[in-house]
This record gives structure tokens, sequence and C-alpha cells, in this order.
């Protein structure tokens, strides 16, 4: 098994979406675009990566999302030795279709009171159901580094919540542990680093806004 030595989890850049939320009433959550600052985060995030990667090979999985491929192609990586595919499974968390502006912010509050893994919007999916499909996505992953030519690296560039879910599944998180991270910030990154004793930690921690609660059971 070629298990590779770093896996990057990457945040789009700042889309349309993340500046004005009315356009989710006139354009599809998977067809918004970057920003002008956007781009230049991702051209921002590609320079610090391409010096992480040292011209190793990458494989590659980027979401379905337009935002998502606009950040890949800005990280400027070499096609030479970048292997890419869109995975679904790592898409941003379905809110539903054309969205009510109004419903939604009613409903994000909801969803703070009710808690970001459990509640699920009324025509979408909750943190629980990105999850699974995250964790769906990992079983591939894991296949994928049978292949003793596996690239040393891997890149998945995606969405907050996701990223959080990812590790959450990856590193055994309670769901507490979960609800006390925030998002990184667009195109910002964190790495999974593989260890002299074969296990992956995380090069720096996601912020916390609060101080998970405890049940008696850790991760």
């Amino acid at each position: 098994m070629a298990r590779p030595r770093r896996i990057v989890l990457l945040r789009h850049g700042e889309s349309v979406g993340n500046v004005d939320d009315t356009v989710y009433e006139r354009e599809p959550d998977h067809a918004l675009a970057l920003t002008a600052k956007g781009r230049s985060q991702a051209e921002d995030a590609g320079r610090a990566l391409r010096a992480v990667f040292d011209g190793e090979r990458i494989s590659a999985y980027v979401s379905p999302y337009r935002r998502t491929h606009q950040t890949f192609q800005s990280l400027g990586l070499d096609p030479a030795k970048v292997r890419v595919r869109e995975e679904p499974r790592l898409r941003e968390q379905d809110w539903g279709n054309w969205q009510d502006r109004d419903d939604v912010r009613r409903q994000k509050a909801y969803r703070d009171a009710y808690g970001h893994f459990f509640y699920r919007f009324a025509q979408g999916e909750s943190g629980a159901d990105v999850y699974d499909r995250v964790g769906a996505f990992l079983e591939s992953l894991w296949r994928s580094f049978e292949d003793p030519h596996h690239p040393p690296n891997v890149l998945i560039v995606t969405h907050g919540l996701t990223m959080r879910l990812f590790c959450m599944r990856w590193f055994h998180w309670t769901v507490a542990e979960f609800e006390s991270l925030s998002n990184p910030d667009n195109a910002e990154w964190r790495t999974l680093l593989l260890g002299p004793d074969g296990r992956y930690s995380l090069d720096r921690p996601f912020d916390r806004w609060c101080e998970p609660e405890s049940y008696g059971v850790t991760g």
C-alpha cells in the first residue's frame, strides 16, 4: 500500500455567494463563480502549495461546483504532475434548489440552535448526510492507496463544512468536537501529514469558537 505523505484539504476561494446571499435566488449554488478576490486568493494558495508539493506528483479530487473547479484551475499546478478527478461526494451541503434568502436565514438560525451536524435543511441535507457521503469517498480513497505507484500527495478542493466533516470522519472526532470548530477561510487549507508511526496528524487545528461539550465519550 502506497499511502501519500500528505493529504491537503483546500477550501475554494471567495465566491459571489460569499459576498451576496441574494444571488442564490437567481443562480444555482453549484454554478456560482469566484469573485476577483477569490481568484487572487486561489492564485496565492497555488504559489504556496507548489512550494509544498515541490514538483512531486499529485492525485487531485475536486468538488463538481464551479467555484471549486475555478479554484483548482487558478492554483497553477503543472498538469503533467497532476491526476485530477471530479468527485461529486465532495460537494457542498445541499440547501435545496432556488433559495429564498429570508427562509435560508431563518433555517440557519434554527440550525445554530439545533446543531450543525443534525439539522437538516427543509429541501436539503444535514451535516450527518454530508458525513455519510464523505465516509463513502474515504473508502474509495483508501482503496486507491493500494496502487503501489500512487502519488505521494493528495489534494482535495472542496468546501468548508466538508473539510471539517472529512477530518471528523478521519480522526473519529465526536459530534461535539465538530460542533465546536469554525470553517476555514476561503482558499485556506489543512494538511494531513503521514508520521513515522504510520498515522496521520493534522498540521494545524481548525479555529474553535467554543469548548465542546463532554458526554463522557471520546473520539
